[in-house]
């Protein structure tokens, strides 16, 4: 069974996160706008302040995620919302006590960076049994195989069945283009037998058409209405719905474009007829009587392939003519003995 299965082979996640800052109804039109946009999942982070930071020790960002604040009903409503939208509804589920309400709504769950180390959170998430995305920012490679192993330990199957998945990620808003280091994909599609993928925080949309060129098999991209005059970094790390309309028609040329690996000719260069005419067969120079023994000096490759192909010259010198061949006559195999 394959559990991230998108549009053009690559699943497609437009992450509102925290950008509704607090205010419900700009959720619901984020997520109204994120459905109508052609992503196959809509996201979010599910938390308290007081679940996720320490009100003593950094009371500024607890408040800060205080105010960004949803209802688990809210989530509910918004569940409910991609639902009728025919949408996946997902979620970085930051405080445990909401994974339990949440679930029946959830079919797939999302780690973030920051969580990769947070193997209690980890551990009921594997409870569950849904599939589970993985992203790897901020860490070392050690701490990315740490956490596979983990999940490994609890439920095997998140390792066979390929329920768990890793995304390459870089945690700033926004990040240079040369700390997306997009070649981690590749190390890790070469070290685990997992689904592989790009989280995205740059500017624009390079990044993800170049981590869909090399194999990504998911994407997350930011979401908003708008950038413009908005105060929230998020915002600006954000595609809008119809840059993501766009980007899909973008990742549709890239996968037409990579085709297939199967190499043989083409329906195109077949119905064209190029595959005799653009290739030579050999053809005699001058009037040969039967009886003649060929030699490379009687032979002249020419275009189109009539007879026998021009790869085979050296098969046919010393060979006997069976009848006579007039100049720029093709060779064919009833032709010699």
């Amino acid at each position: 069974m394959t559990y991230f299965l998108g549009k053009n082979d690559v699943y497609l996640i437009a992450e509102i996160g925290g950008n509704h800052e607090g205010n419900f109804e700009y959720a619901y039109k984020l997520t109204e706008l994120a459905a109508q946009s052609g992503a196959d999942a809509v996201k979010y982070q599910i938390y308290t302040g007081d679940s996720l930071v320490n009100a003593k020790y950094d009371p500024d960002r607890n408040k800060h995620f205080k105010k960004f604040e949803l209802s688990n009903s809210q989530y509910i409503e918004l569940a409910k919302l991609c639902k009728n939208y025919g949408v996946t509804f997902m979620a970085s589920v930051w405080n445990e006590a909401a994974i339990d309400i949440i679930d029946q709504y959830s079919e797939i769950y999302k780690v973030g960076s920051g969580d990769l180390t947070a193997y209690g959170l980890i551990n009921k998430l594997v409870a569950t049994g849904k599939p589970i995305i993985l992203s790897t920012g901020l860490c070392e490679y050690s701490e990315v195989e740490g956490a596979v192993e983990y999940v490994k330990s609890i439920d095997p199957s998140y390792i066979s069945e390929k329920k768990l998945s890793l995304l390459q990620c870089s945690s700033m808003y926004p990040i240079p283009d040369e700390d997306a280091n997009l070649n981690v994909m590749m190390r890790y599609m070469d070290s685990f037998d997992l689904p592989v993928g790009y989280s995205d925080h740059t500017v624009g949309t390079d990044a993800v058409e170049v981590a869909a060129t090399m194999g990504a098999k998911i994407i997350e991209v930011h979401f908003t209405d708008t950038r413009d005059e908005k105060q929230f970094r998020d915002h600006q790390v954000s595609l809008t719905k119809d840059e993501i309309k766009a980007l899909i028609h973008r990742i549709e040329k890239i996968k037409k474009l990579q085709g297939s690996s199967e190499k043989k000719p083409t329906p195109s260069e077949i119905e064209s007829g190029h595959v005799n005419s653009f290739r030579r067969s050999l053809y005699v120079k001058e009037d040969l009587n039967q009886g003649h023994i060929i030699k490379e000096e009687d032979l002249v490759a020419l275009r189109p392939v009539i007879g026998i192909g021009a790869q085979n010259y050296k098969n046919i010198i010393g060979h006997k003519l069976k009848r006579d061949l007039k100049a720029l006559s093709a060779i064919c195999d009833s032709d010699i003995d």
